[in-house]
């Protein structure tokens, strides 16, 4: 594909004309960082068709006479585990290798490549695991796993190629003029989110080094990943509002945000983490403070940027008119919105570990992905695809986000009658209507949920087929 004089001068990348300072979106780069980027988003794509297929598992390794197919005692479990690693850790990960790609320059081109085919082995491995290595499954906060040698293998592949992916995007920083205005903004969020995820990679391996092995494997584990885990939701945190600035743009809203404003909200939740290593060096011997700290962390850092970015962007897209009031984007903006907002403010009713717990991050983890979700169906033919079916690309937020409303709504309302988290079957003690009918109304919620993850994977796959 040849490139104007004005792409050349870019560095091979589309600058999209009369592109004012306020605007809030993306350059698209060059060739190279398109391949990459389209890359990544495969293995998002192939994470969450894994995902899906690990969901069907679960169901059949609780089926009458289908589950004596499975010849391991606990497959439920450890096909849970990775169903859970698929579709939150990989797929929000490959698709921060989206962003991130897209966010570079093409330096150091090959490490990107790398650190793609690092992620694919991960992540194969990872799939595999139960199958080829049958090891106690944990569930585990932020990252379960199966304690087996194949399955650390393969998480720890993957861990290398998101490290490899996070350092190529703190050095191959695109050109000065591509900072500026709203796109400046949006690069300040995508590259704040290298830096949380850092971060979060120093906080795991900080926990390994200084938490002993004398707990139980649960409890240990637990422990191991709960900083760095808390961590890594800042990266998610950063790449949700700069997606949402981005895909304010796209339907036509105008938020009342300058650039500057905007960059130094994103920046309010960069900042917390540069309390982590405090927290290492002051709790980490009394474990219940340790836990404490990081919790506080999540919930006061979190907060300072999601209201008024939010509500800037609710602002904007509620002033536009005509045609972009069907968008997709708008309509994403509007569910994601509504999901961390009902997610957030769950946190503030958590007092045991019960549903409720289960139910914040099901709001907050929902709108990150319906995030995502919408970037996807925005970049594809952006990346070479074809144009994605709009008028099922609007279906598929409402749908997604009605089905974890509802599933949400269950479990909080199973929560507050002391139904316990991570537990199944008789092991809930469903005693009463009240307990049934909520987690009755979790599982139509997920299943309606669920119901919206394929209509976006059929969206998406048709798209793909690449035009002719």
């Amino acid at each position: 594909m040849a490139l104007s004089n004005e792409q050349v001068e870019a560095g091979g990348a589309t600058i999209p004309e009369a592109q004012g300072a306020r605007n809030f979106t993306l350059t698209i780069p060059s060739e190279a960082s398109r391949r990459l980027a389209a890359g990544w988003l495969k293995l998002g794509i192939a994470s969450l068709v894994g995902a899906g297929v690990f969901a069907i598992l679960l169901v059949l390794s609780r089926t009458p006479y289908v589950q004596d197919i499975f010849p391991w005692v606990d497959f439920f479990h450890s096909a849970l585990v990775v169903h859970v690693d698929l579709s939150v850790l990989l797929w929000f990960m490959a698709f921060a290798g989206v962003l991130w790609s897209l966010n570079s320059s093409p330096q150091f081109i090959k490490s990107g490549w790398l650190a793609l085919v690092l992620a694919w082995i991960g992540a194969i491995t990872i799939v595999l695991s139960p199958f080829v290595d049958e090891g106690k499954p944990l569930m585990s906060n932020y990252v379960p796993v199966i304690q087996s040698t194949f399955f650390f293998t393969g998480l720890i592949i993957f861990t290398v190629g998101v490290a490899i992916l996070v350092l190529r995007s703190l050095v191959a920083v695109p050109s000065f003029k591509l900072w500026r205005g709203g796109e400046g903004s949006i690069r300040i969020g995508f590259y704040s989110a290298a830096i949380t995820t850092l971060f979060a990679l120093a906080a795991f391996i900080w926990s390994f080094v200084l938490i002993p092995d004398s707990y139980d494997s649960t409890q240990y584990y637990d422990l191991v990943f709960w900083g760095g885990g808390h961590v890594l939701q800042f990266t998610y945190l950063l790449l949700m509002l700069a997606g949402w600035l981005w895909l304010a743009e796209a339907c036509g809203a105008k938020t009342p945000l300058t650039p500057r404003v905007a960059s130094g909200l994103l920046l309010l939740s960069l900042l917390p983490v540069f309390y982590v290593p405090v927290i290492y060096l002051s709790y980490v011997g009394v474990m219940g403070d340790y836990v404490e700290q990081f919790t506080q962390l999540m919930k006061v850092g979190g907060a300072f940027s999601p209201v008024p970015l939010g509500l800037a962007v609710l602002f904007g897209i509620w002033s536009v008119k005509g045609s972009a009031i069907t968008s997709p984007w708008r309509a994403t903006l509007y569910c994601s919105i509504s999901l961390f907002a009902f997610g957030a403010g769950i946190s503030l009713l958590i007092e045991d570990s019960n549903t409720i717990i289960t139910a914040h991050y099901h709001g907050t983890g929902g709108a990150i992905s319906l995030v995502f979700m919408g970037l996807t169906l925005y970049l594809l033919p952006r990346l070479g695809y074809r144009e994605p079916n709009l008028k099922w690309a609007m279906l598929v937020p409402y749908v997604y986000g009605a089905g974890q409303l509802l599933h949400i709504l269950g479990l909080l309302w199973s929560g507050g009658y002391g139904v316990q988290r991570k537990v199944a079957g008789a092991a809930q003690e469903l005693h009463g209507f009240a307990q049934t009918a909520g987690m009755g109304l979790m599982g139509l919620g997920g299943l309606i949920a669920v119901i919206g993850g394929i209509m976006f994977l059929v969206v998406v796959f048709k798209s793909m087929r690449r035009a002719e």
